[in-house]
């Protein structure tokens, strides 16, 4: 009998510990299968950071357990974010996982640089896959802080935590047969590795060469026939809405149309935006519109993980535990975010710790003089870059020059700004455009964030101006300033010139009043002044950019004379 009694009680433990393993945690709520687009009552139970039972019941529950969002590209650098302060956040909105290139950081630091953003980012619960940035430099017509070969990529691209090749930018070296770029692709495709496009308007026969070598996205599409022309392609089309490039509202459709073509990105998001929303706004936004609620979230959720095979759950018995918890599909009001079972935000509020970042650099040029900057009349007209509020692109004009004692100078009242660039990495000649639709009616304001070298730029009004703003950044080694009048702001980026080891509360809000200040007290007409001023560089967006080099024509993909002769 006693032994009887012995069994049955080491029964009963054996029942209970099989039971509490099973289900040491319980979430219940109104699931939504993907997979099956259904939605019905049930409760999870999760074990060693997966699901492994999924119970359907006949309950009624007022909120819903939906896969956790992912942005499909993005550089965290243009968050001013550490990595582990940026997941912090962005848990809060219910993203669980980026696609993260750490193209910007990789031109400032090359390999270092990488390296410290995804070990940076293991300081947190937040998945971030990282990938392999080919065009370090962007092109070889600027100057970098390093450069990235195909020997480099390699052995990036045999990591396990590296997911994916970063966008091509150099997308005139894919269809004209650049060695380089072709080995590197040679490289992607030997490890079975998605590789990132970055096309803005290459189409016809281009973009058909483009494909053929194997690239698989676009993040740079802005018009709806432009998306058609690479869906029919087989390419997937990156839904873009940051702080400085806003697509959603042109190709917002292609959600109905086609729905396993698209994912949602940021690419670069501002802390003053990250601090509001993140994809959840995306979700909410066409979901307002009256689409298909699974169309929307397999956009936001599982195109991402399908296509760059993530170890991100959805919702299936077998898969981490990455879920969020939502109210409804009206509001989309984030209750919960859980990420490996692991509750990491609750209404609002991120239950993510953080600790502090070292801060690498590269900075090696002196500041500048009145002389460095400025520029010797020798025609009277020049080559104009026009920049557009809410998009990288720019438009290209010929205008007349304002000469004052042989110098070509700013010419506010109508709008044509002296813009710069300075040569971070060593000391060199400053580099001299102009630039209308900025729309600073005094003062000057600079920045270290400037894609994709990150050298300096500065724009303003007089080169007095421009001399304070640019120097401000020079004897700080990194980060964005103004200065007009007696008044000068700064906000420090020690990391890389490009991110703060602050807290995302400080940067946000330093960067909040340098924005305002910008627009409300010296005129600028542009929603993000500093985003859009970061652009202005980036040589591989048409049509007419500046770099440390010279004015390029970003289609020809030539330098040009700042004269027009």
């Amino acid at each position: 009998m006693k032994i009887i009694i012995i069994f049955i009680v080491i029964l009963i433990a054996v029942s209970l510990y099989v039971k509490f393993s099973l289900n040491g945690k319980k979430i219940s709520g109104n699931l939504v299968d993907l997979h099956n687009e259904k939605i019905y009552p049930a409760t999870i139970s999760i074990k060693n950071n997966k699901i492994v039972k999924i119970e359907r019941n006949n309950k009624k529950y007022d909120n819903f357990i939906v896969p956790g969002l992912i942005d499909s590209h993005i550089h965290i650098e243009s968050s001013m974010m550490t990595p582990s302060n940026f997941g912090k956040i962005a848990v809060t909105h219910g993203t669980v996982a980026t696609v993260s290139d750490s193209h910007e950081i990789a031109n400032v630091l090359g390999l270092e640089g990488v390296n410290w953003m995804i070990e940076d980012g293991k300081k947190v619960l937040f998945k971030f896959n990282f990938g392999a940035s080919p065009c370090v430099p962007a092109t070889s017509f600027e100057t970098s802080g390093a450069v990235l070969g195909a020997k480099e990529i390699e052995e990036l691209m045999k990591r396990d935590d590296i997911k994916y090749m970063a966008e091509m930018m150099n997308y005139p070296g894919v269809i004209f047969g650049d060695k380089d770029v072709w080995k590197k692709i040679a490289v992607a495709k030997k490890y079975n590795k998605p590789i990132d496009g970055h096309a803005p308007y290459v189409q016809g026969a281009d973009l058909e060469e483009y494909v053929k070598a194997g690239i698989s996205t676009d993040h740079e599409t802005t018009n709806l026939a432009e998306a058609k022309e690479k869906i029919g392609l087989g390419m997937k089309i990156q839904i873009r809405e940051g702080s400085a490039a806003k697509d959603f509202e042109n190709l917002k459709t292609l959600i109905q149309t086609n729905p396993d073509m698209v994912m949602f990105c940021s690419d670069d998001k501002h802390p003053d935006d990250l601090v509001k929303s993140h994809i959840n706004e995306l979700v909410k936004r066409a979901l307002n519109l009256g689409y298909d609620k699974f169309d929307v979230l397999k956009v936001a959720s599982l195109n991402p993980v399908k296509h760059y095979n993530l170890d991100v759950g959805l919702l299936r018995e077998g898969d981490f535990a990455d879920f969020i918890v939502v109210d409804n599909f009206e509001d989309f009001n984030i209750l919960k975010t859980y990420i490996d079972g692991k509750l990491v935000a609750e209404n609002g509020k991120s239950l993510i710790k953080t600790s502090k970042a070292d801060t690498p650099n590269n900075f090696n040029t002196s500041k500048k003089s009145l002389e460095d900057i400025q520029l010797k009349a020798d025609g009277k007209k020049i080559n104009v870059i026009n920049a557009i509020d809410g998009q990288l692109i720019t438009m290209s004009s010929v205008e007349k020059t304002k000469i004052e004692n042989g110098y070509v100078v700013s010419d506010v009242e109508n709008d044509i700004l002296k813009i710069v660039v300075v040569n971070r990495y060593e000391n060199a000649p400053v580099s001299i455009g102009f630039i209308k639709n900025i729309g600073l009616k005094k003062g000057a304001i600079a920045t270290s964030v400037a894609h994709d070298s990150h050298n300096v730029i500065a724009v303003g009004v007089s080169d007095k101006d421009i001399l304070k703003a640019l120097n401000l950044v020079i004897e700080n080694r990194g980060g964005m300033s103004l200065a007009y009048e007696d008044k000068e702001e700064f906000l420090a980026l020690p990391i890389a010139g490009l991110m703060s080891d602050k807290n995302i509360d400080y940067v946000a809000n330093k960067y909040s009043d340098l924005t305002q200040i910008s627009k409300q007290e010296m005129g600028s007409t542009l929603r993000a002044p500093y985003m859009t001023l970061s652009f202005m560089a980036l040589l591989v967006i048409p049509e007419i950019k500046l770099g440390d080099k010279g004015l390029f024509d970003a289609k020809a993909f030539k330098f040009m004379d700042i004269f027009e002769k």
